[in-house]
């Protein structure tokens, strides 16, 4: 029976699966009247769970819409039939249009497709890379689908899976017995006659089952296989569409790049042309320029054979005017004729403007030879052409161009041009006016025909001058005494700027770096004011090539100085070199001195990163500049921090702009810094598991990243008011203190407008330090008050309104007192941000008191206008003590320590007082006794008169308390008052408070007044230790009663760490003689109360304080180290190295350790005392049972 209704149940099974993947079918294809009759069949037979999804889709009034179903079922039965099966015709024919439209587009691609194979030729690895691709990519998707894959999923029907599908659902639904459904599916297959199934491998009985159980036996691989090679078609084809497009794009590509060749072709060729054709005219010049070479020398025949000719003809042009005036004529006439040649060739002129133009010719000529030389050996180069004219006085010059290339050849034209002159005059003036102009200047040409050359060779002479000092320099330096060297810096700086050879510019540059051995400040600042003027005299070429090279080879120089003198050059030499220069070779100068061993070269290195950023041409390599602010600002050295916070940090701010990306790794770096430490305890759920051991490194990290937060805060400021959205709160209308108003936060709330810079202080800076407090332990004080003057300086630049409604809300929520917290200002999905704060654990919450209260009281309460708040938040916590909150009795330690770290700012003193003293006066004995706590607490963060005026009246006043408990929760206190505190006064007040405590008489009393003095030997007066000593020794005298073992046990424990306490300072003898070793043999009498470690330690101390041996000694040393507890035993016949050795070593053996023992007796001295007061804790754990037996 079980079996039967299993198999009826599966069959079930089977036909609801098959029914639903016909329903699936008919929706799909749209065949909407059969799958009404369908549901009204499904409905008839009782099958409602398997109409679902039919009675869903025709209940659907977005498909169906309610008038026209009213419509339609209001008309009788039948109305119309003749009008539905023609829009149903209708509406198939439209489709099967469609259909047949869409088959025709698909062949005719396919055709394309096959053609275009042929045509191109398409590699196998593209068909392959491609079909791999698309494999990839539809089984990647035909996992997500498996086996829920719709039909539609597959892409569209073919016409053959069509029919095949319709004859299969058809023949189901004549099987089903759903008689009606089947007539109105043919009715609605008008394109296929369903009684007729062309032979196909789809025909087969009972198709649709059989086509169910194919797929139910098939796996996923296979169906994933499937499906991706039915999509393979499309995907080639698009891949075909992308690659033509990509093909016509390639040859428009191919075009274009033989057009350009062709183009530079031609415009080589015309290159070439003009190439020819200038060596065409440099031989020309050359030609023309012997020619005037040869025109030179006859002029200087003139002007030899003219001077000649005036001189004989002085004398007596001075004595007769008349006369002088009819020689010069004839001379005139008789030089005509004597260059008759040249006057044919040149045109009538007269002879003093062939005199000047002689004169300009020849050092014009000169400069044509030289320049036309260096024309010829480089034609490519020099593309302006050398031509030669004649001016108007007839001799050769050269045009504009040549003109520029010498001063001399300036000077020699505007000769010319004095000269022509007078020629002018003379032609208009008469033969005898030109006469006596032509003597007047007659002296003054024949003097200046001598300069070019005492030019040329005053320059030869300069230059040998200078190969002389440039020669001598390296031998004489040396030889300068090192403070006169800077004297020879002119000469060093001419002869580089002025010597030819590049080499011996180079050996000088190298001995101006190297001028002084171990240059000083003042000196290096001489070597580089030097090094700057050179810079900008050679100009930028010389500076790459021969200034920075000697800073590259002195970068791993072995003194320090020269490499500070590097790390100076990078930053004042940058100015001096191309942009490209500076941020690649002068950037990794100085990442390479930023790994130097000494501080001051990072120094240097960091203050000269700073000035060069501003001169870098682009921001490509800010990633890089970032990396190594980060690292000089993590510098193990204070100097280069500061130098980094002061000046790197705002140049890397002004000249990258990413303000955001420096805060987000900045706050990154922080808490990596702390969460790469090991937590305290491994204990996972404790609040030990949360807080880090921080490292010597981590902590100095975390300082200085603190630090630089801080610096980077005016920057935030600066743009959180820039980008502020509101118009109606402008720069203008406000100061920057009082920027963030009500109004201002009110108009931030609305939630209207994006403020990221904003926010970013409350939502991303603000969690971020609550996360490092956390991971804080509380002995990090530190850190916790960077942390807090962070917060202070906050809420001094963001103003009242910001602190009280932003940051009091946020810390109130971290801190667990979520119900204090305020979120009007917020808006809604910050608010969601601010309440995720919240700890959600009695551990966070735990946590959240430890680490998050002290910067709430101390960084927001804590500000000069919170002092109110923070009075009234500090009564509430320690005090009121919320019933329902956060604050509970259990937390009294966490607070108390919040309230300690308060304490460490001074003007917060007040209010914690006046607390303290609400609590001390309170009837709640719970309340003293963390009253208690709390005094004991700020004993070591308040002076004297502090401790005098507050501390010390109110411990008197709970130890007066008739609550004994209070009273002896003062007693601790009490004993930190006496280590912290010297002063005469205070001691006399804690020695009468502590012996009206020890007048009670009781067990507590006593061991709290002396542990707690004890705790204080070490730190306290010689007073105080008298007084402990001698009340040690009344206390010891007096015979402990009673039968408790155990608390007779606790008294000798706590009189042993007291005296043993008291052995490790400086007793006077005559108290040892009288206190400490009575007390010594009064604790010995009582053996059962007596531990046996504090028993051997007693012991020591009274032989060492009246004279004892090293055997004492070495007694006590092996029981602190668990082996035999003297020398002699540890050598003796019973120990592990007596058994080894011969019965005569051991008699030899014995005399001597006795003749030594008396010279090794140590003094006793108080570095010993401590160190043996240091062995108790763990003598006092020690099994002394074997020992005991080895020893007797």
């Amino acid at each position: 029976m079980d079996a039967a209704g299993g198999g009826g149940g599966g069959a079930e099974e089977r036909w609801a699966s098959l029914c639903n993947c016909v329903v699936n079918f008919l929706l799909e294809e749209r065949y909407h009247l059969t799958a009404l009759e369908l549901l009204q069949e499904l409905q008839e037979d009782g099958r409602h769970a398997h109409a679902l999804r039919l009675r869903a889709f025709f209940s659907d009034p977005a498909l169906f819409p309610p008038d026209l179903v009213a419509r339609a079922s209001s008309a009788p039965p039948g109305a119309d039939p003749q009008s539905l099966l023609e829009e149903k015709l209708a509406a198939q024919e439209k489709l099967a249009l469609t259909e047949y439209d869409l088959r025709l587009a698909k062949e005719d691609l396919s055709q394309l497709q096959l053609e275009l194979q042929k045509q191109k030729g398409l590699s196998p690895e593209d068909s392959n890379g491609c079909f791999s691709d698309a494999s990839i990519r539809e089984g990647s998707s035909s996992k997500q689908d498996k086996r829920d894959v719709k039909i539609s999923a597959l892409g569209p029907l073919k016409d053959n899976e069509r029919k095949d599908l319709n004859c299969a659902v058809k023949e189901y639904l004549l099987l089903a017995g759903y008689r009606l459904a089947a007539m109105t599916f043919i009715e609605e297959v008008p394109d296929q006659d369903l009684d007729v199934w062309a032979n196909s491998p789809a025909c087969v009985p009972d198709a649709l089952r059989r086509y169910y159980y194919q797929y139910l036996s098939s796996t996923t691989e296979a169906a994933e296989e499937k499906i991706s090679i039915l999509r393979e078609n499309e995907s080639l084809m698009k891949d075909n569409d992308r690659l033509n497009a990509e093909k016509d794009s390639l040859m428009k590509t191919n075009e274009a790049a033989n057009s350009q060749i062709a183009a530079l072709r031609k415009s080589l060729e015309v290159a070439h042309k003009d190439i020819k054709e200038k060596e065409k005219m440099v031989q020309d010049l050359k030609k023309s320029l012997d020619v005037q070479m040869k025109d030179l020398n006859d002029c200087r025949a003139e002007i030899t054979a003219l001077k000649m000719y005036v001189e004989g003809k002085q004398l007596y042009v001075g004595n007769n005017d008349g006369l002088n005036s009819h020689s010069i004529d004839n001379s005139m006439g008789e030089a005509a004729s004597f260059n008759n040649k040249d006057a044919n060739s040149k045109g009538p002129e007269s002879i003093t403007n062939m005199l000047a133009s002689a004169v300009s010719l020849t050092e014009d000529t000169q400069n044509n030879h030289q320049i036309s030389e260096s024309m010829v050996e480089c034609p490519p180069v020099s593309e302006a052409p050398v031509s030669c004219s004649t001016d108007e006085g007839g001799g050769y010059g050269t045009s504009e161009e040549y003109k520029s290339v010498s001063n001399t050849s300036v000077e020699n034209v505007s000769f010319s041009s004095n000269l022509h002159e007078p020629s002018r005059n003379d032609k208009s003036q008469g033969s005898s006016g030109g006469t006596s102009v032509y003597l007047l200047d007659d002296r003054v040409p024949i003097d200046k025909l001598e300069s070019p050359s005492e030019q040329k060779s005053s320059d030869k002479m300069a230059l040998e001058t200078i190969k002389i000092v440039s020669d001598a320099l390296p031998k004489i330096v040396p030889y300068v005494l090192i403070n006169h060297r800077e004297e020879l810096l002119p000469l060093i700086m001419c002869a580089i700027e002025k010597h030819p050879d590049s080499d011996v510019r180079d050996s000088l540059t190298h001995t101006l770096f190297n001028l002084i051995k171990r240059p000083d400040g003042e000196q290096r600042r001489i070597i580089m004011d030097a090094c700057v003027e050179l810079a900008k005299s050679v100009g930028e070429m010389r500076t790459e090539t021969e200034l920075l090279p000697q800073c590259w080879e002195q970068i791993n120089h072995q003194y320090e100085e020269r490499r500070l003198l590097v790390a100076q050059s990078c930053g004042e030499l940058a100015v001096y070199v191309r942009p490209e220069i500076r941020d690649s070779l002068i950037l990794s100068i100085v990442q390479q001195l930023v790994e130097d061993a000494a501080t001051v070269v990072r120094e240097a290195a960091t203050h000269n990163l700073a000035l060069l950023l501003p001169l870098f041409p682009n921001q490509d390599k800010y990633y890089k500049v970032e990396e190594l602010m980060f690292q000089l600002i993590c510098d193990p050295s204070g100097a280069v921090v500061e130098v980094a916070l002061r000046e790197l940090v705002p140049a890397v701010v002004k000249w990258g702009g990413k303000l955001d990306q420096i805060s987000r790794v900045l706050l990154s770096h922080i808490l990596a810094s702390a969460q790469r430490c090991p937590p305290i305890s491994g204990v996972e759920g404790t609040v030990d598991s949360h807080l880090r051991v921080l490292g010597e490194q981590e902590r100095w990290n975390i300082d200085v990243l603190l630090r630089m937060l801080t610096e980077l805060l005016p920057f935030i400021h600066q743009k959180a008011i820039e980008t502020c959205p509101f118009a109606s709160v402008g720069p203008t209308s406000s100061t920057p203190e009082n920027f963030f108003s009500a109004s201002c936060l009110k108009l931030y709330s609305a939630g209207d407008a994006e403020w990221s810079a904003f926010e970013w202080m409350h939502t991303d800076c603000m969690p971020d330090l609550i996360k490092l407090a956390c991971l804080l332990p509380a002995k990090e004080d530190t850190l916790r008050t960077i942390i807090t003057k962070y917060l202070l300086e906050v809420s001094v630049r963001y103003g009242r309104d910001y602190l009280e409604h932003i940051m009091l809300p946020v810390f109130l929520v971290a801190a667990g007192d979520v119900d204090s917290g305020d979120f009007t200002y917020f808006p809604l999905p910050i608010q969601s941000k601010v309440r995720g704060l919240r700890p959600k654990t009695s551990t966070a919450e735990k946590l959240a008191i430890l680490c998050v209260l002290p910067l709430l009281l101390s960084g927001i309460l804590g500000a000069p206008s919170c002092r109110q708040q923070l009075e009234e938040y500090l009564r509430k916590v320690l005090i009121q003590n919320t019933k329902d909150g956060s604050f509970s009795m259990h937390h009294t330690a966490e607070i108390i320590n919040a309230v300690r770290f308060l304490s460490l700012f001074v003007e917060h003193h007040g209010v914690i007082f006046n607390i303290l003293w609400e609590m001390v006066v309170s009837s709640d004995s719970n309340l003293k006794i963390n009253a208690a706590a709390l005094l004991k607490a700020l004993v070591p963060y308040v002076d004297v008169k502090i401790a005098s005026t507050h501390i010390l009246p109110a411990l008197i006043t709970l130890g007066s308390d008739q609550n004994l408990t209070v009273k002896y929760a003062s007693i601790d206190a009490f004993g930190a008052v006496a280590q912290h505190f010297k002063n005469d006064m205070v001691v006399d007040k804690i020695r009468i408070q502590m012996d009206a405590f020890l007048e009670d008489g009781s067990h507590e009393a006593t061991i709290s007044v002396i542990r707690a003095l004890a705790a204080a030997m070490p730190h306290s007066t010689d007073r105080l230790r008298e007084y402990i000593l001698l009340r040690e020794f009344n206390l010891t005298s007096i015979p402990s009663s009673g039968n408790d073992i155990e608390r007779r046990r606790e008294r000798a424990n706590v009189f042993c760490e007291a005296l043993r306490a008291l052995d490790a300072t400086d007793i006077p003898a005559t108290s040892v003689r009288d206190l400490l070793l009575p007390s010594i043999q009064n604790l010995l009498k009582d053996l059962d109360a007596l531990d046996p470690a504090h028993k051997e330690a007693l012991e020591i101390i009274a032989h060492e304080r009246s004279g004892g041996t090293l055997e004492s000694i070495s007694k006590v040393m092996g029981a602190h180290l668990g082996i035999a507890s003297s020398v002699s035993s540890f050598f003796g016949e019973s120990s592990l190295l007596g058994k080894k050795e011969s019965g005569e070593q051991h008699q030899s053996a014995g005399p001597t350790a006795a003749q030594t023992s008396p010279q090794a007796q140590p003094e006793s001295t108080r570095f010993g005392r401590m160190m043996r007061g240091g062995l108790g804790d763990m003598l006092r754990g020690k099994a002394k049972d074997g020992d005991t037996t080895s020893s007797k």
